[in-house]
């Protein structure tokens, strides 16, 4: 096969499905055949326009597969190996990833992240790997594509807010949005050691399944203001820490408005325009908060653990998975996600 189908970036509000030569895996890189990938938010802002990427590119950044190449210099795997790649591929090598920071890979901000946005990426049948050896994760016996989907990135996002947001044994948290990232995190919080965990949503399904993932108490924003109830019911203090995971103003202002003095925010958002930091909410800066904000970790080390934790029954996100398409129908499929219509969290996408 010298071709294959691939969905590419065709101009704001248009991802179509064409045809684009098979990558060949150059020195150090590798050819992972795709067995199943997903559309993400962050595709949805690039399909709309809101985040400018180079027309023709193929867009995602979820991949599972099985490896068909391997390039001069890649040791230490097989070809027909199920492996996964994370969202982030750093090179492991330059300052920033020495300096642990491999989503910033090469210095600048975003150069972790190539899939989709400066590199074709993997709604294809296969996608090219680029410093494989720092980033081909194997997926262990047992465990499914689909079981597996979550870890590349909205997997390690959520739980990475998480992890910076610093959550300590016993904190109160409070997630804003319930959309796959945030029910990571909310998922994420409770294996940091949360001891009440309160998410804002207004779609009920999203709510229910918060509650499956470990939250404590949900608000329907619907039905009340959330900032009102969350003081409530931490009675007047705030929480120790907010994680904001839709990345609208409001949500951002939301997030401070809850937050305690001392607290931290965690930001998971990407955001589009202008953000205004309230100055009454930010205790005209000396409230002694922390602001912090997370890009998907990356690298083959990062996806073992999550693995992991797949494995071990920690946490299951594959009822996260509510459509599957083929990847010759996936323009119905960004349709679907992009509307967010019928219930739909995530969807498998299978070449």
């Amino acid at each position: 096969m010298t071709t294959m189908n691939a969905a590419t970036f065709a101009g704001p509000g248009r991802i179509v499905l064409g045809r684009k030569p098979v990558p060949v895996a150059g020195p150090g890189e590798a050819v992972i055949k795709v067995t199943m990938t997903t559309i993400c938010g962050t595709d949805v802002h690039i399909l709309k326009g809101e985040y400018p990427v180079a027309e023709g590119l193929t867009i995602g950044h979820e991949p599972v597969g099985v490896i068909a190449q391997l390039g001069a210099g890649v040791t230490g795997y097989q070809l027909g190996q199920r492996v996964l790649a994370g969202a982030i591929t750093p090179c492991g090598q330059c300052h920033t990833c020495l300096d642990g920071h491999g989503a910033q890979c090469g210095g600048h901000a975003l150069g972790g992240w190539r899939f989709g946005n400066t590199i074709d990426g993997c709604q294809a049948e296969y996608v090219r790997v680029p410093h494989a050896m720092a980033n081909l994760a194997p997926i262990p016996d047992g465990l499914t594509d689909e079981q597996v989907l979550m870890c590349p990135d909205i997997m390690s996002t959520g739980f990475g807010g998480a992890e910076n947001g610093a959550i300590r044994i016993g904190d109160t948290v409070v997630v804003f949005a319930q959309g796959p990232i945030g029910l990571c995190a909310t998922a994420g919080a409770k294996l940091r050691g949360a001891s009440r965990i309160i998410v804002v949503d207004g779609v009920p399904e999203r709510l229910a399944m918060a509650r499956r993932l470990g939250a404590d108490e949900t608000i329907d924003f619907h039905a009340c203001d959330p900032v009102e109830q969350v003081m409530r019911l931490t009675g007047g203090m705030g929480a120790d820490v907010t994680i904001e995971a839709l990345g609208t103003q409001q949500t951002f202002e939301s997030c401070l408005r809850t937050l305690k003095p001392g607290g931290t925010l965690s930001s998971l958002g990407v955001y589009s325009g202008k953000l205004g930091l309230p100055v009454d909410a930010f205790a005209a800066g000396l409230g002694d908060h922390r602001i912090v904000t997370t890009l998907c970790p990356g690298g083959k080390e990062r996806m073992r653990r999550l693995m992991n934790v797949v494995a071990a029954h920690r946490v299951d996100l594959a009822p996260l998975v509510t459509h599957r398409f083929r990847l010759e129908d996936i323009e119905a499929a960004y349709e679907l996600f992009a509307n967010q219509r019928d219930g739909v969290l995530k969807v498998a996408i299978t070449p």
